[in-house]
């Protein structure tokens, strides 16, 4: 899910991975911070090709959906009643598209703030002629918190989230204690958390914040292999060959766990 080197909108890695279109210390409306959130994505969108700039032009409006402070009817939206898989900073579209279409029977919803990789992944839509895949361009934690409704979602992947190595910028990291409590109100009981990281440090904070929710529980002692679902992209197999581990964590939504927020 790596952006191509073409598009220079990813601070502060370069040939990072998507800068993930969330807001670190934002929750839901009723506990989000008065004041302006830290952000964990620059908006900076880079160069958008011909090709991308026509998909979004004639593609957005057929396959995306606008922001609207009001939860998705995703039976209306998809036209079936299917497990819904949320995938948070999808990059350019490379892993959604594959995983959409590999797995037919589910209707993905994909949140990402980046206008050429909105581009692109309509144009891997159209290319591949796939039916089950959404689109919101936004920024996700206002996307989540309103248009999300509680229990809907069967899967969310949050696939290699900007890792901020620079202490003074770890504010911005994405998978926040607040952020991992309200991913996981949003999933059906035993539906599941997965993320991947290829930063080690990260992935130990990752692990740790997990570990502490309680309506999660591990799937896997520590880390998990990586399931076959997520397909192996060029860059992580390049970063691979080079001895650059990648982590995958894949937790799931205790059944009895409260469907209500802690205090």
């Amino acid at each position: 899910m790596r952006r191509r080197p073409d598009v220079p909108d990813i601070p502060p890695r370069q040939r990072g991975e998507p800068s993930v279109t969330m807001g670190a210390n934002a929750l839901s409306p009723t506990l989000a911070p008065r004041h302006r959130p830290v952000r964990s994505f620059v908006l900076r969108q880079g160069r958008m090709s011909p090709a991308q700039q026509r998909a979004l032009d004639e593609l957005l409006p057929r396959f995306g959906i606008p922001f609207a402070p009001a939860p998705i009817d995703f039976d209306r939206e998809f036209g079936r009643s299917a497990p819904r898989v949320l995938e948070i900073g999808f990059g350019m579209g490379e892993t959604t598209a594959a995983i959409a279409r590999a797995r037919p029977g589910d209707d993905f919803l994909g949140i990402e703030v980046h206008s050429p990789g909105v581009g692109s992944l309509l144009k891997r839509v159209a290319e591949l002629g796939l039916t089950n895949v959404r689109v919101v361009r936004h920024d996700a934690v206002e996307a989540l918190a309103t248009m999300i409704p509680p229990a809907s979602l069967a899967r969310v992947h949050v696939f290699f989230p900007d890792p901020w190595p620079k202490k003074r910028h770890h504010k911005r990291r994405l998978l926040t204690p607040g952020f991992v409590r309200e991913l996981a109100l949003r999933l059906a009981p035993a539906g599941r958390l997965h993320v991947a990281t290829d930063w080690e440090e990260y992935a130990q904070e990752i692990l740790a914040t997990l570990a502490q929710e309680p309506l999660l529980e591990n799937t896997a002692c520590g880390f998990a292999p990586r399931p076959e679902y997520r397909p192996l992209t060029k860059f992580e197999a390049r970063g691979l060959k080079l001895g650059h581990g990648v982590r995958d964590l894949v937790f799931c939504r205790r059944s009895g766990a409260a469907s209500i927020p802690s205090p």
